[in-house]
């Protein structure tokens, strides 16, 4: 037994503790990732305050109040108050959109500010029909056309109203939309209409931070949407049917049917699960920044682990191969270094960008365990060929983030390499013999 102890699976089995004891500070550094996510959302969120948020415009909604009696457990009637919601019968938007980005602190986010121009009609057919349908009496007198806008923060101005060729005005509302929209009125007296239908032409200024989206409120919607910026991501429930993208910016096309959504052209406004129904059907564009650097560092965290066992075996293997003697500590040590990495990594890629902060973390590492592998292990060859595997993995694992789509498939083959790699270099080890005896001032003598 303590033959047992003296040989190196006695040594395999610590260094593998060692190993498993470097997860606490990669879980910190993982910890401080999602701090600083949460300072980034935090600073976007007040880049939002004066700007607008995320936007979401919907278009023009008919709204009109109704009363119905319902009858009560006691057998009495009550007046319910609800309202009724209409949608137009076509709506096209067209959206010019400039870019720019906003910092806080150390921070930023993609700006823009759209000039959108709105025109539609609700058929008189429609609003006829579903007065006869409906189950509630109809307030002619107090219907109003909505503005659906998520953040009215945003709605900078409004050069054109029109509604059946005369001038109009938007007013203030408490109302919301969909459960989360707000809106802007415009009161409309139905009687006043004789049936006739409603037309309407809007022209607007709306800003907002990151992302446009539109709701699909009409039964055949048109949007046409172009901007500068050269990688948008297409979000939502419908991709466009037609895009253009270049370095100079992009241009896209929807067209939406009441047949791609799963709710229909009217409903009264209690019934709560059409909101769910409506905030799923949204599209739009979400400003992308290519390099998520919080995303990439979370990535880069995950093979942590992996990182510091291969860099373990490659000193245990100079210690079984060249028949050396590494102390604990400076096991702790290496260690410490290679966690290090993502502290560094995650501090200069806020500044740097990612590929250069890697860049750096990366050469700083190995410098350093390199040159720790020259005196630990008292051979200059040794700590060159140390630091030049090290950073033969760190450019692995460089070409495993950069390769989304195929990171399991990169990642997994390079395990297999290894393993097989290590079965082949330990081959004719005497796993039962004892350790060998330190050779060389430079190495520390384990007690």
């Amino acid at each position: 037994m303590g033959h047992w102890m003296k040989g190196w699976t006695a040594k395999v089995l610590g260094v593998g503790l060692l190993a498993l004891l470097m997860l606490l500070p990669l879980w910190k550094v993982q910890s401080l990732v999602e701090e600083r996510q949460g300072m980034r959302q935090a600073a976007i969120e007040q880049i939002a305050q004066g700007w607008g948020g995320e936007q979401v415009l919907g278009g023009l909604v008919l709204a009109v109040p109704t009363q119905e009696k319902i009858a009560t457990t006691g057998g009495e009637l009550r007046d319910v108050a609800d309202t009724t919601l209409l949608l137009p019968d076509t709506a096209a938007m067209s959206i010019g959109m400039s870019v720019d980005k906003r910092r806080y602190g150390i921070y930023e986010a993609p700006v823009f500010a759209s000039t959108v121009e709105l025109h539609g009609r609700f058929a008189a057919q429609d609003i006829a029909q579903r007065r006869q349908l409906d189950t509630a009496t109809w307030q002619d007198g107090k219907a109003e056309l909505r503005l659906v806008v998520g953040d009215l923060r945003g709605l900078q101005d409004v050069s054109e109203l029109q509604v059946n060729g005369k001038p109009q005005r938007f007013e203030s509302s408490a109302m919301t939309f969909g459960g989360s929209s707000s809106t802007v009125v415009v009161p409309l007296d139905l009687a006043a209409l004789n049936g006739q239908p409603i037309e309407f032409s809007v022209k607007l200024h709306l800003a907002g931070t990151q992302s446009l989206q539109l709701l699909p409120l009409a039964r055949s919607m048109e949007v046409n949407m172009r901007a500068p910026w050269p990688d948008p991501s297409f979000i939502g429930a419908a991709l466009p049917l037609e895009r253009s993208v270049n370095a100079q910016g992009f241009s896209a096309r929807w067209h939406m049917l009441d047949l791609n959504r799963k709710f229909g052209q009217s409903w009264h406004a209690s019934d709560a699960r059409i909101d769910a129904a409506v905030h799923d059907a949204a599209f739009g564009v979400a400003l992308f920044q290519p390099v998520d650097v919080y995303q990439r560092n979370v990535r880069a965290g995950k093979y942590g682990l992996l990182f510091v066992t291969m860099t373990f075996v490659a000193f245990f293997l100079f210690e079984v191969l060249k028949r050396l003697r590494v102390h604990p500590v400076q096991y702790l040590l290496v260690g410490a270094a290679l966690t290090s990495f993502y502290v560094l990594l995650l501090a200069l890629s806020e500044q740097l960008g990612f590929g250069l902060a890697y860049s750096v973390a990366a050469a700083s590492v190995v410098a350093i365990v390199g040159g720790y592998a020259m005196a630990v292990l008292g051979a200059r060859r040794a700590g060159l060929l140390l630091g030049a595997s090290l950073a033969l993995v760190y450019a692995m694992l460089y070409v495993v983030l950069a390769a989304e789509e195929y990171a399991l498939l990169i990642g997994a083959i390079v395990l297999v390499l290894t393993v097989a790699l290590l079965m082949y270099l330990t081959r004719r080890i005497d796993w039962y013999a004892s350790m060998p005896a330190a050779t060389g001032p430079a190495i520390m003598e384990q007690p």
